[in-house]
């Protein structure tokens, strides 16, 4: 099954709209709650980063018999240093995203941590690309 959705940039009210459909779609499918778990908690990192740091982008959902994939692609800045962004507490937020509550520099740490593989390409200037694999079995 193939998902698409748009991810609409600097709007906080439809920030996780994507990853909450995705999850609603694997309980209908009856995957088990602790890989929805997973995929929603990485899906909506890599979604809000994408709404903070990237205006927007869009996000593609393959879920296969061993494994749900989403790919997330945006055309914003970019990550100069991808090993940087990875360490806990590291943001480029802006004043105003933190006093919003967001920008704790915890998106990227936990995608990795509820991923089963995680692969971020960016080019400054450019835009990032954030693949995530969760397996079912």
């Amino acid at each position: 099954m193939k998902l698409h959705f748009e991810v609409d940039g600097n709007d906080f009210l439809l920030a996780g709209d994507a990853s909450g459909k995705v999850k609603n779609v694997l309980k209908k499918l009856g995957i088990e709650s602790s890989i929805i778990r997973k995929i929603a908690i990485a899906m909506y990192e890599a979604e809000m980063n994408m709404v903070i740091h990237a205006n927007g982008g869009r996000v593609d959902v393959d879920i296969l018999p061993e494994q749900i994939q989403v790919v997330l692609q945006d055309t914003g800045p970019g990550i100069p240093d991808i090993d940087l962004a990875m360490k806990e507490g590291y943001s480029t937020a802006s004043h105003e995203i933190r006093e919003l509550g967001f920008g704790a520099g915890m998106g990227l740490p936990n995608m990795k941590k509820y991923s089963d593989n995680l692969h971020i390409t960016s080019e400054v200037g450019k835009g990032t690309k954030v693949e995530i694999i969760i397996l079912l079995k």
